[in-house]
């Protein structure tokens, strides 16, 4: 699908109660119909103003001549012998993004996709390797949790599938709005977390506007060092980011994580660990340990589970919370790092 042809404009679902109402404006609906839509749209999840039974029948006509449908069924589904399922979404624009739903007990979340591609360009991130096609609109966000088959299920979403959420931040927060406002689903924000590799810009931003958890792919606390795997860290050096964060308060509900994928000989010495220490200072904050998954033409390796204890150990002696995440849906690519689809765009 072509720039020109791009449908987010036309997506009824995705919509703020003010932008409905303006809609209903322009249509010569009556001020209540802004109400009805919200209601239709994220409490029954249905788009099809034709369905919409409360509207008068005329109105429903003009809404549906003004509108296309954005939430599709996946197109995939792959399923871990751990139970972790990743699907496959096609985009408006005929590119494809996954997600990963992850049950854990009573816990279910679902890893979303806030782009299709990435183009942060991380050195261990297969998403990376495929650069960016486009930025998802609010709808494509939200599609990936309506059209879930497991959506009654979930329990919590993470925005750390393909993309960086903070350089899509508009529709993020606009997704982020719907997911945790009274006339959207109506979720806790402490029930989200948003990841990202440290884009210092729309950091404030992100924090100013939503009460979601914040998670910084950290992966190296030494610039040099961390350019070398994370591009970012040029444009925006991690000692920003975390001076931006010693600005916030995290000591209440609100949590900030760093994701450190440990990869063997590379950033899991002593060294590194002091230099995690002085870096973080100041950050009421954990450390989520994360053994790194190989993908194809990859340098890096990683340590054995002796190796992530003695890390781990060694940052909780010196006063930072740290836990090891377990590894899932490995055997399937849904594994942190390895979300990259093999379509791209369909011809």
């Amino acid at each position: 699908m072509t720039a020109e042809k791009r449908p987010d404009a036309a997506y009824l679902y995705g919509r703020s109660p003010e932008e409905l109402s303006a809609l209903c404006k322009e249509l010569g609906m009556p001020r209540f119909a802004a109400g009805q839509l919200s209601r239709w749209l994220y409490t029954r999840h249905e788009e099809d103003p034709m369905k919409m039974s409360d509207i008068s029948a005329a109105h429903r006509a003009a809404l549906a001549a003004r509108t296309v449908p954005a939430l599709r069924a996946p197109e995939r589904v792959w399923e871990s012998a751990d139970g972790t399922k990743k699907y496959l979404f096609r985009t408006g624009e005929g590119a494809f993004i996954e997600s990963a739903y992850i049950p854990d007990g009573e816990r279910a979340t679902l890893c979303v996709s806030s782009q299709a591609g990435c183009r942060m360009g991380c050195r261990f991130c297969a998403t990376g390797r495929q650069g960016l096609q486009h930025s998802l609109p609010a709808a494509e966000i939200m599609n990936q949790i309506v059209s879930l088959p497991e959506r009654d299920r979930l329990t919590n979403v993470v925005f750390m599938g393909m993309g960086e959420p903070l350089d899509n931040l508009d529709n993020v927060l606009r997704a982020l709005e719907i997911i945790t406002s009274p006339w959207g689903f109506g979720w806790s924000p402490t029930r989200v977390t948003v990841s990202t590799a440290g884009v210092a810009p729309r950091l404030r931003q992100f924090l100013d506007s939503t009460d979601a958890h914040l998670a910084v792919s950290l992966h190296n606390p030494f610039a040099e060092e961390r350019a070398a795997i994370m591009p970012v860290e040029q444009a925006w050096p991690i000692a920003e980011v975390a001076a931006i964060l010693r600005e916030y308060d995290f000591t209440h509900q609100r949590r900030v994580s760093f994701e450190y994928i440990v990869m063997s000989g590379l950033n899991d010495t002593p060294r590194h660990i002091r230099g995690l220490c002085r870096l973080l200072d100041g950050i009421k904050c954990r450390i989520n340990l994360i053994r790194f998954h190989k993908i194809p033409g990859s340098p890096y390796f990683s340590p054995d589970q002796e190796a992530m204890l003695r890390f781990r150990d060694a940052l909780t002696a010196r006063g930072i919370h740290t836990t090891l995440r377990a590894s899932r849906g490995e055997d399937i690519q849904a594994a942190c790092g390895l979300l990259s689809t093999a379509e791209r765009t369909t011809p």
